[in-house]
């Protein structure tokens, strides 16, 4: 670990000192390049002010297209000949001239061609293009060659107004063109290659070096004074009596480290004894809770079994003497029309006493319904009461439903629609599943309007059978949606407020579950599900009523 980050510190300066120094040369060759395309400029704008200049003519030059028309050679008393040359002439010259010392050449190049000799290669082409753009005053790059590099370099040429005289259709700012700048660095990518080779060989010399004295270092100062400590700790008598004597009795940071471990020993025993005494104290508490949870608990079993007790013989109480009144009613409302048939003139009275009489007989029903669903609600609950399960299909059980409501669907002239998958099986108590079922239907024709729908689906969820019953009533607002499976919650005056208790208590006893959907404005929809013990895939079973 030490090594690595030795290293790695060492790499990371050495890589920082290299590029510095590697970015200084080719800043230098950068400032070179820059310094010979001044030059450049200088000269040609040395020779365009003073409208040009007679070169002598070493080698007698054959006039291109451009030079047809021109007349520009004189010859001296001795007989040389000189030639009027252009600054681009110049510029072309001198660099035939730098070529051939090897040391550097430049090259003068335009988008807009009068000398053929003047055509941009690709590096010219793409720094013209960047010049055209204005993105940058300058365009440079590193070329390789056959075995050697170069550094290219090019800036741009704009008209002056010395130029425009041979020029004229260009405007003074305008970009003439570009100079390249070309500077042979084999040389100098070998000083940083060498550069390189001594850094790394430097980096791994001092790293070794370092690694010898820093591991000696530590082992004088550090591993050898922790091993006589360990060979001092091991040999510490162990146990709470023992003693607190420093074997080491040295100032150095060897005996401080010791005393240091005795003083430790000392508090982590001390430690110890204390947490031993919260513990047993802790556990004598906890024992003391727990008896108090297990009496209390044993408490509430008593008062439940109490409750249930009491419901049950309420709820029997009640029902033998609901059954009687119930009956009461029936017989007395019989003989009530009977008389009302014979003697016309005690219809009236007869009318009102029938009407309290079905007052009665409607609170006695309900009575009887409540009685009956507490009865079944508090079996459920308490795990008394015993389910009938059987294999059935969804389908045919549905449809037969369907039939029995059939009468009641028919006075508020209410549509109902059903769409069931065919293969839907379950394992369930078919006859509390008919109660669930009725128990949705009679409220959704309930809360539906006349001429309105209502919708019966089947569907195979995954491992799921969901029956949905939708209705086209009023919404049920989203904050009474959890509510309404409640004991004793109703929305309306009428209901007994047990009856999606009870279906919630029936379908949590089957492993299954029930919910509603409903945006709370119009329409809502009852689901619930159960466990499917067969999946067939079939069309969907689709009859309305």
């Amino acid at each position: 670990m030490t090594m690595t980050i030795l290293v790695s510190t060492l790499g990371t300066t050495f890589y920082v000192i290299e590029k510095r120094q590697e970015r200084l040369l080719f800043d230098q060759v950068t400032s070179q390049a820059r310094i010979l395309f001044k030059q450049i400029i200088v000269t040609r704008l040395w020779v365009a002010q003073h409208g040009n200049i007679y070169v002598k003519q070493v080698h007698r030059q054959k006039k291109g297209p451009a030079d047809a028309d021109r007349d520009d050679e004189i010859q001296d008393q001795s007989g040389r000949r000189y030639r009027k040359e252009n600054p681009a002439e110049v510029t072309r010259e001198l660099s035939k001239y730098a070529r051939r010392t090897g040391e550097f050449w430049f090259h003068i190049t335009s988008s807009k061609l009068v000398n053929p000799e003047n055509a941009p290669d690709a590096f010219e082409r793409k720094a013209l293009r960047k010049f055209k753009t204005k993105k940058t005053k300058e365009w440079s790059t590193i070329e390789k060659r056959k075995r050697n590099s170069f550094f290219r370099y090019a800036a741009p040429l704009y008209a002056k107004p010395a130029c425009i005289k041979c020029h004229k259709e260009y405007h003074v700012g305008d970009l003439r063109g570009a100079i390249s700048i070309t500077l042979p660095i084999g040389k100098l990518l070998s000083q940083v290659a060498g550069n390189k080779r001594t850094m790394v060989f430097g980096m791994v010399v001092i790293s070794a070096q370092l690694f010898v004295a820093l591991l000696l270092t530590m082992r004088a100062f550090i591993i050898n004074p922790i091993l006589k400590l360990k060979r001092l700790v091991e040999a510490y008598p162990g146990g709470e009596g023992a003693t607190s004597d420093p074997v080491i009795s040295s100032r150095d940071e060897l005996g401080l480290l010791y005393r240091a471990f005795s003083e430790m020993r000392e508090t982590i025993n001390q430690y110890q004894r204390s947490l031993k005494e919260k513990i047993h104290a802790a556990t004598q508490e906890l024992q003391l809770t727990n008896s108090k949870l297990i009496e209390t608990n044993q408490r509430y079993q008593e008062l439940s079994n109490r409750k249930s007790e009491f419901i049950s013989i309420i709820s029997h109480e009640l029902r033998t003497p609901l059954t009687s009144v119930k009956g009461a009613i029936d017989f007395i409302r019989s003989k009530l029309n009977m008389l009302n048939e014979e003697r016309s003139d005690l219809q009236l009275d007869l009318k009102e006493v029938l009407q309290f009489l079905d007052v009665i007989g409607s609170n006695a029903d309900r009575l009887v319904r409540m009685v009956n669903e507490t009865l079944d609600l508090e079996k459920i609950e308490s795990g008394r009461e015993e389910f009938y399960f059987s294999e059935f299909s969804i389908g045919p059980f549905l449809r037969e439903l369907v039939w029995e409501i059939d009468p009641i669907l028919a006075e508020k002239e209410i549509a109902l629609n059903t769409e069931v998958e065919e293969g839907l099986m379950v394992c369930a108590d078919e006859d509390r599943m008919k109660e669930v079922m009725l128990n949705l239907l009679s409220n959704a024709i309930q809360h539906s309007p006349e001429r309105s729908v209502i919708t019966v689906e089947g569907r195979l969820n995954g491992p799921w059978v969901v029956v949905r019953v939708s209705d086209q009533g009023d919404g049920i607002p989203v904050e009474e949606q959890q509510k309404i499976f409640e004991k004793f919650y109703k929305r309306r005056e009428g209901g007994t407020g047990l009856g999606l208790a009870l279906c919630k208590s029936i379908l949590e006893a089957h492993q299954g579950e029930i919910g509603i959907v409903s945006d709370g404005v119009r329409g809502s929809t009852f689901y619930f599900k159960l466990p499917a013990i067969k999946v067939e895939h079939g069309k969907p079973d689709s009859g309305d009523r």
